[in-house]
């Protein structure tokens, strides 16, 4: 029963890792996107999870192998195709805020400020900087946007 507690354990790892910091294997030429570090943190999770519940429960060891891995390919065959799914539905392009106008919500410097500005698809705050200082509340427009961050100047 080690042997699975382990793999689902550096699973449970990879796993956690590639959520929070980004799929590890994107980094790497491996097979244009055949690997990823989020389905191979599944499927290692579900061979050790798999293996340990059928061992407890008396199943032969040889047995408790074929089942976990069978189980480990499946959820690693899902876990790409829902990845791939997910990854063709995203736009993953931030739209422009380049000309908008708007308004600062706190004081605006080289240093930064907040701006709201007036955009379809503005809906929250952004952190905006400019070269002079520019008052609370002043109408403003965007002239660059880098990042989350955008220049400012006063109208």
């Amino acid at each position: 029963m080690l042997p699975f507690l382990i793999v689902g354990g550096v699973g449970l790892a990879v796993l956690l890792i590639s959520l929070i910091v980004g799929d590890i294997f994107d980094h790497f030429d491996i097979g244009d996107g055949a690997i990823s570090g989020t389905a191979l943190g599944i499927a290692a999770v579900v061979f050790g999870a798999s293996g340990a519940l059928t061992t407890t429960n008396g199943l032969d060891t040889v047995w408790a192998y074929v089942l976990a891995a069978v189980l480990a390919v499946l959820a690693y065959v899902i876990a790409v195709v829902f990845v791939k799914r997910l990854t063709k539905s995203s736009d993953g392009v931030p739209a422009s805020a380049l000309g908008l106008s708007g308004v600062t919500r706190s004081t605006v410097s080289p240093a930064g400020g907040e701006v709201s500005l007036d955009g379809p698809h503005e809906v929250e705050r952004r952190l905006a900087y400019s070269d002079e200082t520019i008052a609370e509340g002043a109408r403003i427009r965007v002239i660059e946007h880098s990042g989350t961050r955008v220049k400012v100047v006063a109208e």
